[in-house]
């Protein structure tokens, strides 16, 4: 079951602030005037639901205006953009990038920039937009994308790939199955794929239409992506990744400082 933790949020942040305001408004003054005339040593106290909607209010409300308009953390959850990112993956998505949207509706109200080519993206997966993806846009408005031979084409020019040698990893739950880590290289930017050289590919050639974005996992054999179930609507975007904040292995045994990958903590995303 998929939890929608904005709405919740702020739902809270509501309910949390009507109930302060209301108070505010009706029962505060009568309080202290209780107070003055009783001459009481101490105050006489808030209820405590009052209390305690004061006190979690703009705890909420901070929470809610950084997440939604700021920063907002993920977990990878699948091995589908290896070797950028690892399952137990916990990242960081700059909300604001590509536009200013409004929590919970999620209309946009300020256009800011677009995804590039290149740019590892989060957005609301076409099919089911109440589940997160994370791959990487190849292929903007205009563009003509063929992917052959495990080569990459955007617009007639190929991606020059060089091969970094093996990867340990399975090809589609293929123990032993041969994966290689290889840089692929663009003008926007250069970074690693994995390819299972014994895997088939069905070549494909698209245009990528207005308002519309191609995106492909970094681990090119194991991705569901734009190959399988087509383009990201611009108004799917939820934002850019840039940061691993965390990282967890959890096929580790037990829970511990030897679950996490130390390694990975603070690493920007290429």
């Amino acid at each position: 079951m998929n939890i929608d933790f904005e709405l919740i949020l702020f739902i809270a942040v509501v309910v949390s602030g009507i109930i302060w305001l209301i108070d505010i408004m009706l029962f505060a003054g009568d309080r202290a005037a209780s107070n003055k005339r009783r001459r009481e040593s101490k105050q006489k106290k808030e209820p405590v639901l009052v209390e305690y909607a004061r006190a979690f209010f703009p705890v909420l409300l901070i929470v809610l205006l950084l997440r939604s308009f700021l920063v907002e953390p993920f977990r990878i959850p699948s091995g589908s953009m290896i070797p950028t990112l690892h399952v137990g993956d916990f990242i960081l998505v700059n909300k604001f990038k590509y536009g200013i949207r409004l929590p919970v509706i999620d209309l946009k109200v300020i256009d800011v920039d677009t995804p590039k080519r290149g740019d590892v993206v989060v957005f609301r997966y076409p099919r089911s937009p109440e589940v997160d993806y994370i791959k990487r846009v190849v292929g903007v408005p205009g563009d003509k994308i063929r992917y052959f031979n495990k080569k990459l084409y955007i617009n007639g020019v190929e991606l020059k790939q060089t091969v970094d040698g093996p990867y340990d990893t399975e090809c589609y739950g293929l123990p032993g199955s041969a994966a290689f880590r290889i840089k692929e290289i663009s003008p926007e930017v250069t970074h690693d794929i994995i390819q299972c050289r014994d895997r088939r590919e069905v070549p494909m050639e698209v245009s990528v239409p207005e308002g519309q974005y191609f995106v492909m996992g970094d681990n090119r054999d194991n991705s569901s992506d734009s190959r399988v179930w087509g383009m990201v609507p611009e108004a799917n975007l939820v934002g850019k990744a840039f940061m691993i904040w965390m990282s967890w292995d959890s096929s580790q045994d037990g829970i511990g400082p030897s679950n996490v990958v130390w390694g990975r903590i603070g690493q920007t995303i290429e």
